[in-house]
């Protein structure tokens, strides 16, 4: 007989906090502060820090760090405001670095 699993989750690398759906990803082709990142429609037990104004590789962004709410470990950011328009679909959208996070259920 066939397990039943439940949804295939991303965690934090230091508590195994749940803290994204995979199926939230919307891109596995970015780049974090350490390497490869991916972006995400939603994440959860996540606390977003004060926003600020940050250069990055594709113009300047209005962002948020983002980390777990049980250990506070840093795992990416919040994309608040893109100033250039080609960039504005990634606004309340979330970074998650792929050296932060883990691999549940799969």
């Amino acid at each position: 007989m066939a397990e039943l699993l439940g949804p295939r989750l991303y965690s934090c690398c230091n508590c195994r906090n749940h803290v994204s759906y995979h199926d939230d990803i919307i891109s596995k082709a970015f780049q974090g502060r350490n390497g490869r990142a991916f972006l995400f429609s939603h994440a959860m037990n996540v606390t977003v820090g004060p926003k600020e104004d940050r250069h990055l590789m594709t113009g300047l962004h209005t962002v948020a760090d983002v980390s777990c709410s049980d250990c506070q470990e840093v795992l990416g950011w919040k994309y608040e405001r893109a100033y250039e328009e080609s960039q504005k679909y990634k606004e309340g959208k979330f970074i998650l670095e792929k050296s932060k996070i883990v691999k549940e259920n799969w």
